[in-house]
């Protein structure tokens, strides 16, 4: 049975800007005050409103700058003219000050709470729709090997993938996520020859070993006798280089990629045996990290069709034929070197798989944006595999996305596959939701829970820690995960953020058991603190920090503003009572503050593909 019969699945939200509703109201007025004031014309894409930095007093700031051929006065004089202004025409504005040529405006208390107003009633706060009309984007991610497990480098891969497969979803997009598994080629075959030679027919269920690390034992069983091999060899007086060529068990691998390719009935028999073990093993894998994809290709499908592409580029002279009969493609010209496309006995390298793939994808779907979440060692792949397709005339070729991203590695330094150095993904995850049970304890956390509670907030805050230290750091950097620094209620960590959720969820029950209700429209009277305006405004910029996130390809964007909204409000619950303050209008209001914040936060870890728990 393949892979994608054993686990193959399948935010649609009303979305207002009213993330922009102060800045779009701010830019409207100063539009009209530089037509008012100098008579010029300005459209909105021109005009710079930021937040104020904090050593200044302000929320909102606006740059002069580009306004003084206009108003043919100085940065300070222009700022100044349009702060009168605003100060006059704009209720949203009730203060403001001049630094050079920059104009640090204060939003009215009564604006914030119409703001916030708005975000409570509207549930999907941040989330723009999937219109009827919506582009449709390609992400590829995971892309693993069948001839052995998901590791670490691959844990990267799919949370930064499925994130961002979540974040262009939460941008409109209509998404369809998408797995190329490699299933062929001399790395399969040496697992299969491994098993042949020394497997003495273990199986999954003689072994009690999950089926993808049961074949990735004979990988590096394979590994081992190939450099014993080697040594023997190279004793013998051969060279390295020489050693190589006359290895009779690598012969003996590329025969049997040959029997492969020839359809040879007892080599694709024993290959679908394995391989079946190996989708088992990995739609395990991928449910317990919470990853899925909508489509899943395989490269023992999409090999032949590259291998006609590539022909159809030798007939057309786009490519040409060696001596040996292997087939490469002249790039000299684009500024790079010869890249092979055919082995000299005809069999495919991944690069012609990946043109068959890509073809294959956009015959298959109108895609808009097809975006491969592939480590930065393939930059070089990505850049030829654009110009080929465009070179072959495939119009989506220069369009192609590489969402490059860093390695990842333990403190002890990189991980080998063959060497069976790898930090394995399952061992990995149960390590981290073991270590989130054993801290949860010491903690006190998992008190007065059942153990099933207990082991579900355990997996919760484990899963959590995890994906939450690998996507807060930029995709494009190298990054070093250590387990135990991820596992740990404070700072910028997964249970940091997960521990103020299930606070401000116990905040929500108790008012609930108090009678105390959450208010639609909150009063714009109030006097409010600058940190409660400041909480209002984190909240607010949950909506441009989607977008940001979107058009950056960059989950991190979002992780790191979860954490300064949940930094934030921590502050916010320190200084300030809710439940207990005795202006009842400011205890609505608190009450109302803190559940957007917790609404908040809940929608940005689902785009991280985080959970959160309700109690802690």
């Amino acid at each position: 049975m393949k892979f994608e019969q054993l686990f193959l699945c399948n935010f649609a939200a009303q979305y207002k800007s009213s993330s922009m509703f102060i800045e779009q109201q701010i830019t409207d007025s100063v539009i009209s005050g530089l037509k008012s004031l100098y008579g010029a014309d300005f459209q909105a894409d021109q005009i710079q409103l930021q937040k104020t930095k904090k050593e200044f007093e302000g929320h909102l700031t606006l740059v002069v700058f580009p306004f003084l051929r206009q108003s043919r006065k100085s940065p300070e004089q222009t700022a100044q003219d349009i702060g009168n202004y605003l100060l006059e025409k704009e209720p949203a504005v009730s203060a403001f000050n001049v630094i050079k040529g920059f104009l640090n405006l204060s939003v009215s208390t009564s604006s914030w709470i119409g703001l916030l107003n708005e975000i409570h009633n509207d549930v999907n706060y941040g989330i723009t729709p999937e219109k009827e009309n919506a582009q449709l984007a390609m992400i590829e991610y995971s892309s693993p090997n069948t001839n052995k497990p998901l590791h670490l480098g691959h844990v990267r891969n799919n949370l930064l993938g499925y994130s961002l497969a979540e974040i262009m979803k939460a941008n409109g997009y209509k998404v369809v996520k998408t797995n190329i598994v490699n299933d062929r080629g001399i790395h399969i075959c040496k697992s299969m020859l491994a098993w042949q030679k020394w497997g003495n027919g273990a199986t999954p269920e003689s072994t009690g070993k999950k089926g993808d690390h049961l074949i990735g034992d004979f990988y590096v069983l394979f590994d081992k006798h190939y450099k014993e091999e080697l040594k023997t060899l190279i004793a013998q007086g051969l060279t390295e280089k020489d050693a190589e060529k006359q290895s009779s068990l690598m012969a003996e691998a590329r025969e049997m990629l040959l029997k492969w390719e020839a359809g040879d009935p007892e080599t694709r028999s024993l290959w679908e045996m394995m391989n079946s073990w190996v989708y088992t093993g990995f739609s395990e894998t991928y449910k317990m990290m919470g990853v899925d994809f909508d489509k899943i290709y395989y490269e023992s499908e999409t090999y032949l069709e590259g291998r006609n592409e590539v022909l159809r580029g030798v007939d057309k002279g786009v490519f040409y034929r060696r001596e040996d009969d292997s087939v490469w493609a002249d790039l000299t010209a684009d500024g790079l070197d010869e890249k092979l496309l055919l082995r000299a006995d005809g069999t495919s390298v991944y690069m012609t798989q990946d043109i068959g793939t890509a073809k294959l994808r956009f015959d298959d779907y109108p895609i808009d944006k097809m975006i491969y979440v592939v480590g930065n060692e393939q930059n070089y792949h990505f850049q030829v595999l654009s110009i080929l397709l465009d070179k072959l005339g495939f119009a989506f070729g220069k369009g192609l996305v590489h969402f490059s991203y860093g390695m990842v590695e333990l403190p002890e330094g990189k991980m080998k596959s063959r060497e069976g150095t790898v930090v394995d993904a399952d061992d990995l995850m149960k390590e981290m939701i073991h270590t989130a049970h054993e801290i949860s304890q010491e903690l006190g956390k998992l008190d007065e829970m059942t153990p099933e509670e207990a082991d579900d907030i355990s997996r919760i805050v484990g899963l959590g820690s995890l994906k939450y230290f690998i996507l807060k750091v930029d995709p494009r950097k190298n990054m070093t995960f250590n387990p135990k620094e991820s596992i740990d209620f404070n700072g910028n960590t997964g249970p940091f953020i997960q521990y103020t959720y299930a606070r401000i969820r116990s905040v929500l029950r108790k008012a609930e058991e108090q009678g105390i209700p959450l208010i639609d429209k909150l009063p714009t009277g109030l006097s409010l603190s600058e940190k409660e305006i400041n909480l209002i405004q984190a909240v607010a910029n949950y909506a441009s920090t989607v977008k940001e996130a979107g058009s950056e390809y960059s989950p991190a964007l979002i992780a790191n503003y979860i954490y300064d909204l949940v930094k934030e409000y921590n502050q916010f619950y320190h200084d300030f009572s809710i439940l207990r303050e005795e202006n009842e209008a400011l205890k609505h209001f608190r009450l109302t503050l803190s559940a957007n914040v917790a609404k908040i936060v809940k929608s940005g870890m689902s785009l991280l593909g985080i959970e959160v728990p309700e109690r802690m």
